[in-house]
């Protein structure tokens, strides 16, 4: 996805791992958007992705980055579900 990795639990895609250029390069955060505020309270070093603002960003040269890692990991291991989303069924084009 997006030339990353992307991380499913449960059916649900819960991360997005990405070593590119910024922004894309750390941890996206796939949630719903009404859940974004509960979660930046919760981790104030994830930001709306620029690109992507349905999802939230943790940038990898941000202070603290192994430690919200691991704390998300966390919560998505203990099944919190403000974390993830049900991906998208894309149905095959029809050939012409």
């Amino acid at each position: 996805m997006f030339g990353s990795v992307a991380c499913y639990v449960g059916g649900r895609i819960v991360l997005v791992l990405s070593d590119r250029r910024e922004p894309w390069q750390g941890l996206l955060v796939p949630t719903e958007k009404k859940l974004h505020d509960a979660l930046r309270r919760a981790f104030p070093e994830l930001a709306v992705h620029p690109v992507l603002p349905k999802w939230l960003y943790l940038a990898s040269r941000g202070g603290g980055f192994t430690d919200v890692a691991t704390a998300l990991v966390e919560r998505i291991a203990a099944g919190d579900p403000t974390i993830g989303v049900e991906p998208k069924v894309r149905l095959p084009r029809p050939r012409r």
